[in-house]
């Protein structure tokens, strides 16, 4: 999967923007709302990566049974995983983890329950 791709993919979720916080060589893509990262885009030894958030045990989950999802590169490895995306990961697998990022982020209402998409 190519860097524009996973950018062009995550900007079609609701009320999100690209970001460039902290260099040219790193793409954030955040909640307008609350400024909440779910997806960090970045190179690392020569691959694209893909920082997503993901709930604990389902984070170990996925590393059990992807190789190419690893624990979060500079981010708390609890909760977020890397995904080396210029391998063999199939699209499908990779959308669904940024989609449960996108979840998992996204500002909640003022009654505690998640904003309708």
């Amino acid at each position: 999967m190519m860097e524009e791709e996973i950018i062009s993919y995550c900007l079609t979720y609701p009320d999100v923007y690209k970001d460039k916080p902290f260099d040219e060589k790193w793409t954030v893509l955040r909640h307008i709302k609350n400024k909440k990262i779910f997806a960090m885009i970045f190179k690392l030894d020569g691959h694209l990566c893909l920082n997503v958030k993901c709930e604990p045990n389902k984070a170990d989950f996925l590393r059990n049974i992807f190789e190419d999802v690893k624990p979060g590169y500079h981010m708390n490895k609890t909760h977020w995983n890397t995904i080396i995306l210029d391998r063999n990961m199939e699209e499908d697998d990779i959308f669904e983890m940024v989609h449960h990022s996108f979840e998992l982020t996204k500002p909640k209402s003022k009654n505690g329950r998640n904003w309708k998409l």
